[in-house]
This record gives C-alpha cells, structure tokens and sequence, in this order.
C-alpha cells in the first residue's frame, strides 16, 4: 500500500481500531520510519507521538491524516 506521508511529516491520528491501548483520536506525532507492514497490503508508519509515546500506526486498518 502507498502511503501519502514522508518521515518527518507531521500527522493527526484519525481511526486506531484494533489496538487494546490506542493513541487518543486527535493525537499529532512526527513520522519517524515507514515500512512495509507484515500483513499483506500494509503500511507500518511509527510516529513519536506528541503525548510520550511511540506506538506505530498499521495502514490499514489505522487512519490518519497529514498536518499541515
């Protein structure tokens, strides 16, 4: 799956459905590595998280959306 973020860039979390302690919806971080995820069709993005957490995003099922 192609990503529409860079590392560096700077996102706001959207959707975190599958995780049992999710990142708060809203939640900003910077984008730290992109990968391809272990699941067919998946993106791992991992982000420093504004809140002190790096807790990484899998795309899909996870959504977010670039800031500007």
């Amino acid at each position: 799956m192609k990503t529409m973020c860079k590392v560096g860039d700077r996102i706001k979390l959207v959707n975190m459905p599958n995780d049992p302690d999710p990142i708060p919806v809203g939640t900003q971080g910077t984008v730290t590595k992109i990968q391809d995820g272990l699941y067919p069709g998946a993106t791992e993005i991992y982000v420093k998280w504004d809140i002190a957490r790096s807790l990484h995003l899998i795309v899909p099922p996870d959504e977010y959306r670039v800031i500007e």
